[in-house]
């Protein structure tokens, strides 16, 4: 079980930051072994890329519009995945939703993903 929080309203230019922990058999044991990655998405739009995180080296993907702005980071220890979210967009303004895959590609396509956690809502108000 995947289990997003930290989500709020926060103004423009502010910061956030979200956090998703790992629960149950399978990441007790093997949460390590998944690459973790972060999706949004809003009424308009379908559920997009965001970033994601290597397992163990912690190498990092982003989507292009958030690059610069947004960190993913990992504690393997806690089975917890993180992202950072700063310099806020309105346009940033969706549900976002961690997700586990075990796939080879990186950036975890929609298909590669194993596990979906359950979105917490970002408002960033302008």
């Amino acid at each position: 079980q995947l289990q997003a929080s930290g989500g709020g309203l926060v103004q423009a230019g502010g910061s956030l930051r979200l956090s998703c922990a790992a629960s149950g058999r399978t990441f007790s044991t093997y949460f390590s072994t998944y690459r973790m990655g972060w999706f949004r998405q809003t009424p308009e739009k379908a559920r997009e890329f965001v970033g994601a995180i290597s397992q163990s080296d912690s190498s990092t993907y982003y989507a292009d519009f958030v690059k610069g702005r947004f960190t993913i980071s990992r504690d393997n220890a806690k089975n917890t995945v993180y992202l950072q979210m700063s310099s806020l967009k309105p346009e940033d303004t969706a549900v976002y939703y961690c997700a586990a895959g075990s796939g080879a590609i990186p950036t975890i396509p929609y298909f590669a993903v194993d596990y979906w956690g359950k979105g917490t809502l970002v408002t960033v108000s302008s």
